[in-house]
């Protein structure tokens, strides 16, 4: 086994480790909040998202992206872009303090104002730690990184439980997500040795802000074209639908967003590493989108399957509105990864140009999903984000095709084998929804005949994905008995 490889392999380690114990402590911290809290106060905190969301954006600008492509990245580069973000995050902090009233008002929700400034100082706490998390990720160190996020979302789970149970109502959601923030920066600058010097390089900013700053673009317009339901909904709807909304796509993330999160934390630094051999890059990228491509379906398509079940038994009936959403939120979500694995080409190959022009395209295409969300309701509009996530990635696909000289074609042809098992399987799995037992017999039957279904399949055809992640699991466990 090569180094890089080994390398690659021990970080897909960490990195699932990092993003499933730690989407499982929140997931069963949210479980606890979602029972002692109602779908109303959820949707408070959700209607302040987009403007967190956008903000941590802003913050970043790219820069992260760039240090991590950057082969010769000295002391000074790491100064510039530290102390650069913490003076964005400053002033983006002031202008969430200062414009709170009138985001309580465009909500028509007075709380939004004490809970938006309170919320404002994460952007402060996260500006000092992006630099951290960028070095330990360029060195695909996942292992430290893995350490520090579990421990903070467990104390801070235990903060957010604490709080709801005396009835502090939003203010135990605040408290959670704030004291996560807060224990991984001061984690991160007591485990990870690395102390900023008073240095600022015009030089470097300029280098990486042609670079960063396109990503600064295009990640700004996704990240409000993501977060926009929350606005929607919040506005034209109600607090009590955002939340339960927001319910529905935090059971999605799960596995979309954390395996994207995973694929794109390793996949970037070791594509980029590769950047000039493109044969090798190639094959590379081959077996990252099927083997990547096979587990998301087969996860998201499942958990659709089990959605009214697994709500009923982990939150109550009283998120039963979430059922729907998030059955439709998997079928628009599967497809992020491969979204991911595209458009890291694109950034590995230098072109966040082209990016940027993309980012600009696709939310041409979602321009009428946010409009049925306004004038038709919720489900048109997540109906329509499905058939703008399938426009959007054969964009992806199309212009990364040319720098590895692998075509849309090719990649749907690679991933259509692992799409038809997880149909198969998720439509079996479904069928047991509409007998007339217990939540708790159907959901166990479920999870039963999805694992074995899936082994089996993939062993009867074969399936080379398959075959390769069963290899190097076999090889893990050898080396670790």
């Amino acid at each position: 086994m090569s180094v890089l490889k080994d390398k690659a392999i021990k970080g897909v380690a960490w990195s699932f480790v990092d993003n499933i114990a730690n989407s499982g402590i929140t997931f069963i911290v949210g479980i606890v909040l979602a029972r002692l809290l109602s779908p109303a106060e959820f949707g408070i905190l959700g209607m302040i998202t987009v403007f967190i969301a956008v903000s941590n954006s802003i913050i970043d600008s790219g820069f992260s992206q760039a240090l991590i492509r950057k082969i010769d990245v000295k002391g000074i580069d790491y100064n510039t872009v530290f102390f650069f973000n913490l003076a964005i995050g400053f002033v983006l902090f002031l202008v969430l303090f200062f414009s709170s009233p009138y985001i309580g008002e465009f909500f028509k929700e007075p709380r939004l104002v004490n809970v938006t400034r309170v919320m404002a100082s994460i952007l402060i706490i996260n500006a000092l730690s992006i630099i951290h998390r960028t070095i330990l990720t360029k060195n695909i160190n996942f292992k430290l990184q893995t350490k520090i996020s579990l421990a903070a979302s467990l104390l801070s789970g235990i903060v957010g439980i604490g709080m709801a149970y005396y009835g502090f109502g939003v203010w135990s959601l605040v408290g959670q997500i704030l004291s996560k923030q807060l224990l991984y920066t001061v984690l991160m600058w007591a485990l990870n040795i690395w102390w900023p010097k008073i240095e600022f390089s015009k030089k470097s900013f300029n280098e990486m802000f042609n670079f960063g700053s396109k990503l600064l673009v295009s990640g700004l317009i996704d990240t409000i074209y993501k977060n926009i339901y929350y606005l929607i909904i919040g506005r034209y709807y109600s607090a009590y639908e955002l939340g339960q909304y927001s319910r529905a796509e935090q059971f999605s993330i799960i596995f979309s967003s954390n395996l994207t999160v995973i694929i794109q934390r390793v996949s970037y630094p070791v594509l980029s590493s590769i950047q000039d051999d493109i044969p090798r890059l190639k094959e590379a990228y081959r077996k990252v989108i099927k083997s990547t491509m096979l587990v998301t379906f087969t996860l998201m398509l499942g958990l659709a399957a089990i959605a009214k079940p697994l709500i009923i038994i982990l939150i109550g009936e009283k998120w039963l509105m979430a059922v729907p959403f998030l059955q439709i939120i998997c079928l628009s979500e599967m497809l992020y990864p491969l979204h991911a694995i595209n458009l890291n080409i694109l950034n590995v190959k230098g072109h966040s140009g082209i990016i940027l022009k993309l980012e600009v395209m696709k939310k041409f295409i979602a321009v009428p999903v946010i409009l049925a969300g306004i004038f038709m309701g919720i489900q048109y509009m997540l109906w329509g984000s499905v058939i703008a996530s399938i426009l959007s990635y054969f964009l992806n696909s199309y212009f990364s095709a040319p720098f590895l000289k692998y075509s849309t074609k090719e990649q749907l042809k690679d991933i259509i084998p692992g799409l038809i098992i997880a149909l198969i399987v998720s439509s079996i799995m479904w069928t047991f929804t509409l007998l007339t037992i217990s939540n708790w017999a159907i959901l166990s039957m479920q999870f039963a005949a999805g694992i074995l279904l899936t082994i089996g399949l993939c062993e009867i055809v074969k399936l080379s994905e398959y075959l390769e992640m069963k290899s190097i699991l076999e090889k893990l466990l050898k080396r670790n008995l």
